[in-house]
């Protein structure tokens, strides 16, 4: 009898020691991938923007490769700014919407709700830019026209389809950490006096802070990272950024350029990629240190 506990223990040991060596090779290959992209893009853009110049590359404001031109700047701010108004729009919105699926509508209802939106969040993004290009690009032409400017896709039509886009990424991770919250804390809330409004957006909310602002995290890198959608909506004038006047986006600098670069011209969009890798990067370290600072208070 001894023997076959003994035997048994060994075997559940062995199988727990190879499921411990599946999942560290696991995690150092995700962490060796990181590294590796980490390098490339930095042994293939740096130079490109060495070479360029960092102060003629980042703060440049024309783009013109056959005059061997290559500043971003515009493409930088277009990139910030409708990102930051998809955010500013989306994160209010998707909250709401993740309060109302959770508290005010119906069981089924909300259940109903959320299906649909985590079908839009299943939709390829050339079908909303597609959408983007048909309805809100044309209702735009109507107010450039009233205000005597020229029809064309723009910044507002870019940060528009970005809104649609991350909406149902964070309305569904909003929603989920909604729901994780112990309901003792909303009857607890509505025990001591307040109203259900109250009980929400004191208690149930600040508590589950941490996979709201997860959620928003997968919402900017969606945003600052989608081009296909914004390619056919923006314009795709590599100018300074207005709400009402054309736009490139990074992401759209290098898909529409790098067919056909070479050279100079291909180094520069190298260089690009690595801006666009440490935007990155730097957007998620930031909202990383936020979430971890919310879940070490909640």
């Amino acid at each position: 009898m001894e023997n076959t506990i003994t035997r048994s223990r060994r075997s559940r040991s062995t199988l727990e020691n190879a499921i411990h060596g599946i999942f560290l090779v696991c995690g150092l290959a995700a962490v060796l991938a990181v590294l590796l992209i980490s390098l490339y893009m930095i042994f293939s853009g740096g130079p490109a923007v060495a070479k360029i110049g960092v102060s003629d590359f980042l703060f440049g404001q024309v783009w013109d490769p056959e005059t061997s031109r290559f500043g971003i700047l515009p493409m930088i701010l277009a990139s910030i700014c409708a990102t930051g108004l998809a955010i500013l729009i989306a994160v209010p919105v998707g909250v709401c919407a993740a309060i109302f699926i959770t508290f005010l509508a119906g069981k089924r209802s909300g259940e109903l709700f959320l299906f649909f939106i985590q079908l839009l969040a299943s939709i390829p993004s050339v079908v909303y830019g597609l959408l983007g290009a048909i309805l809100i690009v044309p209702a735009i032409f109507k107010l450039q026209t009233a205000l005597g400017l020229p029809q064309s896709g723009s910044l507002t039509a870019a940060s528009i389809v970005l809104v649609i886009m991350i909406l149902p990424t964070i309305i569904s991770v909003s929603a989920a950490s909604i729901k994780a919250v112990p309901k003792q804390y909303f009857d607890a809330s509505l025990a001591l006096g307040s109203s259900r409004i109250q009980a929400i957006f004191k208690v149930v909310l600040p508590a589950a802070k941490s996979g709201v602002t997860a959620g928003i995290v997968l919402g900017v890198g969606r945003a600052i990272g989608e081009t296909m959608a914004v390619l056919m909506v923006a314009g795709n004038a590599p100018i300074m950024p207005k709400l009402l006047e054309p736009v490139r986006l990074l992401t759209v600098g290098i898909s529409m350029e790098w067919a056909y670069s070479s050279g100079s011209h291909r180094e520069a969009l190298l260089g690009i990629g690595l801006i666009l890798f440490i935007f990155i990067m730097i957007i998620n370290i930031v909202l990383g240190a936020i979430l971890k600072k919310g879940g070490v208070k909640r």
